[in-house]
């Protein structure tokens, strides 16, 4: 019966994503039916079978590593700023960029970027039907970040129009930061937080070719921008560890006022009907994870932890799903751990226009402006991937 249900679900998340298009008459079918067919296929290869559990245990010790790199340099600078034993956002989750963005300079300085955007990019736009640099974008965000991608493209930002700019900045909302990896799977078991990187990845296009369909000529599939003056390496270097500072920065200053924000409406609902504008999205959730596979009677429950995490962020519903998931059972575990791994929340809205902003002004306004529509459809990219989760679970 559950098939059934999550089926029901599939169609719905389709259905309301063709609500939302900008242009009907223009969604491809072939490769909507495609990448949900690739999706189902390798959520059943990292879950079911011995070949996804050695690449899981690979993809978590590489995030460790990672993070652990960057830490290096921000425990040496301020290693006795933070409290012990505490997490400080900004330090531990916003200056790891400045570390990602001197790793993309170098990336991109020795031409490996460029070779990623040509190849690779390639191949996935023969399946996704959209651009090279769509695809190298939506590539990097789920191994550099939301934030960080930005940089990598920093040069190509300018140029892009704003349906293109929005496929771009859908891809980086749909996914979660390497900085931050490492600390899901603190919370949430590593199999699912692999598992929602890769199907959201094919999420994004799904989404996306559905809300926002175009097409795009040879000629407009903007990959790379000569620069007039070949830099050497180690002016490129501090030009990207700035980069990286500013955005670090700039998304800081945006979070405070969007998450304040939030606080208000909560305690305005919380004052006037009894109940927080959180609490009231957890009941109008529980449908929603009904018709992802959740059973019923765990609906309103994972309802709640959903919407925690629109309403504040991932980190917040993930730590109060910790203190809940033992009275669930394994599948509802599954669903919502994927669902959980994006940053589809109104707090992003915010980050992301910071990143644009950080580093183009005139596009970050651009970004501003179909704000809550990037929100709308990173929310069904992370239903749509928890359906699959359920389906192959």
């Amino acid at each position: 019966m559950h098939y059934v249900i999550s089926i029901v679900g599939l169609l719905l998340v389709l259905v309301m994503a063709w609500l939302a298009s900008n242009d009907k008459k223009k969604i491809k079918l072939r490769p909507i039916v495609v990448m949900i067919v690739l999706q189902m296929v390798l959520g059943i290869i990292l879950l079911k079978t011995s070949v996804g559990e050695f690449l899981i245990g690979g993809f978590a010790g590489s995030f460790a590593n990672l993070l652990g790199y960057a830490n290096e340099g921000i425990d040496f600078i301020f290693g006795g700023m933070a409290n012990e034993g505490a997490h400080t956002f900004f330090l531990y989750v916003l200056m790891p960029i400045v570390f990602m963005s001197a790793i993309i300079g170098i990336l991109q300085h020795f031409k490996i970027l460029p070779f990623i955007i040509s190849y690779i990019g390639l191949v996935l736009s023969k399946i996704n039907g959209m651009g090279k640099l769509e695809s190298y974008n939506a590539v990097a965000a789920a191994i550099v970040g939301q934030n960080e991608v930005f940089i990598s493209v920093k040069d190509q930002l300018g140029l892009l129009p704003k349906h293109r700019l929005y496929t771009l900045c859908a891809s980086a909302m749909s996914t979660v930061s390497m900085s931050i990896v490492g600390s899901y799977m603190t919370m949430l078991e590593p199999r699912y937080v692999v598992a929602a990187l890769v199907l959201n990845l094919f999420g994004g296009f799904i989404i996306a070719s559905i809300i926002n369909p175009y097409e795009v000529k040879p000629e407009e599939d903007i990959i790379e921008v000569k620069q007039e003056e070949k830099q050497t390496f180690f002016e490129m270097l501090g030009e990207y560890i700035m980069d990286g500072f500013k955005v670090a920065v700039v998304v800081g200053v945006m979070l405070v006022g969007f998450v304040g924000l939030i606080a208000l409406i909560n305690g305005l609902f919380d004052g006037v009907f009894g109940i927080t504008f959180q609490g009231i999205l957890g009941y109008v959730f529980a449908p929603i994870a009904f018709v992802m596979g959740v059973p019923w009677h765990e609906a309103v429950q994972a309802g709640s932890i959903m919407a925690t995490k629109l309403v504040a962020n991932e980190f917040v519903a993930m730590l109060d799903f910790v203190n809940v998931q033992e009275g669930l059972s394994d599948r509802t575990t599954a669903i919502v751990s994927v669902f959980l791994i994006s940053f589809a929340n109104f707090g992003s809205i915010g980050t992301i226009v910071g990143a644009v902003k950080g580093l183009n002004e005139k596009q970050g306004n651009v970004v501003a402006r179909f704000g809550l529509k990037l929100l709308y459809g990173a929310t069904l990219v992370s239903v749509l991937s928890a359906i699959v989760i359920g389906l192959v679970f």
